[in-house]
């Protein structure tokens, strides 16, 4: 396995150097040593090193080779038009950062995202300073956090269920699921988000057991990268953050509570030195309400030929609830066959029909976590129960919707295999009782047939002795 990772790696970056000249050696350089850096930090682990490298540099491969031809042919209008809007907005503040354009000018151009969404203009910015402008870097750049995602996923999985076949097969939906490789091959900001969610959600795992400076610092950085990127889903986050602690993970025990107090003071204390309190609270002010939810839902479904709902209104309690329904339809199964209407939306049918059948796994899944492991997955259960809900609410394109799915694909996973794995485990649960009823029945036929033999011998034991009886009375008779 380790000869054709390498030889892969080695035959995917020649490719793309010589097919590339102008941005390909760059791009490679930095997506070799970022992955070196990734591999390197998931192979100190004890564990399962092995298997978690494979699959990071599987990966990466995948999405390097996927994000190169989406590059090469000119296809990120096709696939995710954001691409542009980040390499300029990225191009801007490097400009700005080296002195090239005045600060009015770069306010004006920048505008809402200043305030708002500027995470990812900065990520964009800083491999540009490295690389120079090269959107296939960045490309490169989120394949390799794409793919890091996979051994996350494995160790909230495992951390939850201590299973290793459950932390494996979610570790690999993670790595493989056609649309999480193809948002996190793009020079967009989902792949990031996704993996700061998956970060965010596994340090929280571990502060549950034990208080951990390291973790509750990993916390507070991701929850803070978070808000830079898409500020929603930081209150999505925090919710689930505060209330796993508030209810406790673990047994409740004095020296857990007291635990969990130190845990949410530092977490508050570190967000509020990074500003993300007053941040946040501004941002509340200015969108936190059902109005612009509303007035932003309208624009999505009548912007695109892929809208829906467009009739409905969310910006009351009561209109926000009746679409709740419908819209989770959407957000969990869309876009239907019935829908499909272009060759993009096609492209996405064969990946539905996996996503679709299993479905009732993720249901097994979620039913099982609820009866057996809910304290212990409560952060994940929180957070994908909200965001689920708000983007029911939020969402009015099957496009959009399709592609903010990711941000709760990767932790549906986590549920699926748990699905997945119960029911391989009752059907050998049932084999080797199939098995063990086989060997009972052939054991009692064994016993059954040696009775019988046992039997007849005796049956012929018995008669030879009446027969020496018998001539023995005849001899003393005669």
């Amino acid at each position: 396995m380790n000869a054709l990772l390498l030889l892969l790696a080695l035959a995917l970056s020649v490719s793309v150097s010589l097919a590339m000249p102008a941005d390909g050696p760059a791009a490679v350089l930095l997506c070799a040593s970022l992955s070196a850096v990734v591999a390197l930090a998931i192979s100190r682990r004890s564990t399962h090193a092995r298997f978690l490298v494979h699959v990071f540099v599987a990966g990466v491969i995948v999405r390097a080779a996927v994000g190169s031809a989406i590059y090469y042919a000119h296809w990120q209008g096709f696939f995710g038009g954001d691409a542009f809007t980040y390499d300029y907005l990225g191009t801007t503040v490097l400009h700005f950062w080296r002195g090239e354009i005045a600060t009015g000018y770069y306010q004006t151009m920048m505008g809402i995202y200043v305030a708002r969404n500027w995470g990812m203009a900065y990520v964009v910015a800083l491999i540009y300073g490295v690389t120079g402008v090269n959107m296939l870097a960045v490309q490169f750049f989120n394949a390799v956090v794409g793919a890091a995602t996979a051994p996350v996923i494995f160790l909230c999985a495992r951390h939850i269920f201590q299973n290793l076949r459950v932390a494996k097969l979610a570790a690999l939906c993670v790595a493989f699921y056609p649309s999480l490789v193809l948002w996190s091959s793009q020079g967009l900001k989902d792949g990031p988000i996704v993996f700061l969610l998956a970060v965010a959600m596994l340090a929280t795992l571990k502060l549950g057991e034990r208080l951990s400076v390291k973790s509750i610092v990993v916390l507070v950085l991701a929850m803070f990268a978070i808000l830079s990127m898409r500020f929603y889903v930081f209150y999505m986050l925090a919710a689930a953050v505060v209330g796993a602690f508030v209810v406790g993970m673990r047994p409740v025990t004095s020296q857990s509570l007291a635990r969990q107090l130190v845990i949410v003071l530092m977490l508050g204390l570190g967000l509020t030195y990074l500003g993300v309190i007053r941040t946040a609270g501004s941002q509340m002010e200015m969108y936190g309400n059902l109005q612009a939810i509303q007035t932003s839902r309208a624009d999505l479904a009548k912007s695109a030929n892929s809208g829906f709902m467009q009739d409905v209104d969310v910006s009351t309690a009561s209109g926000a609830l009746s679409a709740i329904p419908i819209g989770m339809t959407y957000l969990l199964f869309a876009p239907f066959p019935w829908q499909i209407a272009s060759l993009r939306q096609s492209i996405t049918l064969p990946e539905m029909f996996v996503w679709w059948g299993s479905f009732p796994l993720l249901v097994l899944g979620i039913w099982f976590t609820l009866r057996y492991r809910m304290r212990q997955a409560l952060p994940i259960l929180i957070f994908t129960t909200m965001l689920t809900l708000a983007y029911s609410i939020f969402q009015g394109n099957v496009g959009t919707a399709y592609r903010q799915r990711s941000q709760i694909l990767v932790f549906y996973f986590i549920f699926v295999a748990v699905g997945a794995v119960l029911l391989k485990e009752r059907r050998e649960d049932r084999q080797q009782q199939t098995l063990l009823e086989k060997q009972a029945r052939v054991e009692a036929a064994r016993a059954a047939e040696a009775q019988r033999r046992y039997a007849r011998w005796k049956q012929r034991r018995e008669k030879e002795l009446e027969e020496i009886a018998q001539n023995i009375s005849e001899r003393i008779n005669f």
